[in-house]
């Protein structure tokens, strides 16, 4: 399987030389094309840090991040801002849908933006939109609709655009859980039937259990990895709390 991913000895420092916090400390590790993965770990661990990284937002102190063949710790100006139009797909915890556009024109905006052909926007808005189900809804604004419905808008947006990898911080963090597991059963078919690279970072074992594969943080380390294998949900659920427990100690402070 082709790695999408490559996470070489990176580190995080903030701060100055009077007070320096290592948020990540010398992180590797590979997601390969088609997988859908979890980073997990309590808060203050580097989880998030880690996404930032990855996705751009932040820089690395150290190491490199390789996405497809690009070492996107090197991209600087054009190149970056083509990087994260081309290649990352984002769903935002509270779906950053714009309400004065209509749900096909907040799905087609990222096409717009890299200039495709108007026939082909319609198009591949109108395959995403019928493989989740939201082609009636179309027309109608983010405020006319369910939040599910939102929730497949954002997830269709995030994917039209074919990135290599997608990426979702905390995305149930403020729903219920009808509209967690919602949005938990769109990502799962977006990996699944739509092939999608899926990097997710949850403190939530519910929420990781979709994944096939997480990677716990503690300390801004890797602390430890489980594989679903042909471990049914709930039992990789119950594998997650045991390995949080571990993390934390007490449970509570991890949840």
């Amino acid at each position: 399987m082709e790695k999408i991913l490559e996470v070489r000895n990176i580190e995080k420092y903030y701060g100055n030389k009077t007070n320096l916090t290592k948020a990540i400390d010398n992180i590797s590790f590979d997601v390969e094309q088609k997988e859908f993965v979890g980073i997990m770990g309590a808060s203050g661990s580097g989880k998030t840090t880690l996404l930032n990284c990855i996705s751009t937002i932040d820089r690395v102190t150290a190491g490199h991040i390789i996405v497809g063949n690009e070492d996107i710790t090197r991209l600087r100006g054009n190149n970056l801002n083509r990087f994260r139009r081309e290649e990352l797909g984002f769903i935002f915890q509270d779906f950053n849908l714009l309400d004065t556009l209509t749900c096909y024109e907040n799905i087609a905006i990222a096409l717009t933006i890299q200039k495709v052909n108007v026939k082909k926007i319609d198009k591949k808005v109108r395959d995403v939109a019928e493989k989740l189900g939201i082609v009636d809804i179309l027309n109608k604004y983010p405020y006319q609709v369910s939040g599910g419905q939102k929730q497949r808008v954002a997830s269709a947006r995030a994917i039209v655009t074919n990135p290599k990898i997608v990426l979702a911080d905390e995305p149930t963090g403020a729903l219920d859980s009808k509209s967690a597991r919602q949005l938990l059963e769109n990502l799962e078919y977006l990996n699944e039937k739509m092939n999608a690279t899926i990097l997710l970072v949850t403190h939530d074992a519910f929420t990781a259990s979709y994944a096939n594969r997480i990677l716990f943080i503690k300390d801004g380390k890797i602390f430890n990895q489980l594989i679903k294998g042909k471990d049914t949900r709930k039992q990789f659920f119950e594998k997650i709390i045991e390995v949080q427990t571990l993390l934390g100690g007490d449970l509570n402070d991890v949840l």
